[in-house]
């Protein structure tokens, strides 16, 4: 990934993943996702994530993972990128929303 997916500028990298069609994966539970979520995100709980992993590879889409506030997301885009998924931690949902290209 090298120091640019480490400092780089995270809003073109989202902006890079959303123009090759990612999905946005909500990683926060249930109750969370009910309160409010990214229109058109999908949700997995990050418990579900490991799992679920041939599920999202259909996807064969990149994955924008996201959370309440960047933590959980981390893990879940780790899992992801360890089983040979692009992806990336778009953080906190609303910090997220406000960042993607509507």
């Amino acid at each position: 990934m090298g120091l640019f997916g480490l400092f780089g500028n995270k809003k073109k990298k989202i902006a890079d993943f959303q123009n090759r069609g990612a999905i946005i994966l909500d990683v926060r539970t249930k109750g969370e996702y009910n309160n409010g979520a990214i229109p058109g995100s999908k949700h997995i709980p990050l418990q579900q994530v490991s799992v679920r992993i041939a599920d999202i590879k259909k996807w064969n889409k990149p994955v924008i993972t996201c959370c309440a506030s960047g933590v959980r997301s981390g893990s879940a885009a780790s899992i992801l990128r360890a089983n040979g998924i692009e992806a990336i931690n778009g953080g906190g949902w609303a910090s997220l929303y406000k960042k993607l290209e509507h």
